[in-house]
């Protein structure tokens, strides 16, 4: 009897273990110390590298932008996570190279997007499943498009 009460206190152990949560950390890590020694007008590229590092991405439309991208997420078993804590430090330089101006934005810039039921919505006539596989049978390919053949 003693044997299976261990055994059950040891399963129900574990099976409160897997319900634990987790918290996770991606990104850069931002030092406020030396984010804030950042100033406009005084850096410049090369200085702004050496001190905070490499931007976790640059914005694809203009190269003097960077983006330091740091976020804190918190998860219970199974379930999606939660951002608890995020920061966006976008630091813009002139076309000389030299800091223009340094912001920082928090969790509130984040966009929640539902989407709108199971289907994508599309345009055009909806077919059913046996004319979408038999829909092409006997149709003749006109020169010039894909798949025609060239004579």
């Amino acid at each position: 009897m003693a044997k299976r009460s261990l055994v059950a206190a040891i399963s129900m152990a574990l099976a409160l273990s897997a319900c634990a949560g987790s918290r996770d950390h991606k990104g850069f890590v931002l030092d406020p110390t030396l984010v804030d020694s950042i100033q406009a007008g005084v850096d410049n590229k090369e200085s702004v590298t050496r001190t905070i590092g490499r931007p976790t991405y640059t914005s694809q439309w203009d190269p003097n932008d960077w983006y330091y991208v740091s976020r804190n997420t918190a998860q219970l078993a199974f379930r999606d996570p939660k951002v608890t804590e995020q920061t966006v430090l976008r630091v813009k330089f002139d076309a000389a190279g030299n800091v223009v101006s340094v912001e920082k934005t928090g969790k509130e810039t984040i966009a929640q997007v539902d989407p709108s039921g199971d289907k994508t919505p599309t345009l055009g006539r909806k077919r059913s499943f046996f004319e979408e596989l038999f829909g092409n049978i006997g149709t003749i390919s006109q020169p010039g498009l894909p798949g025609a053949s060239q004579q």
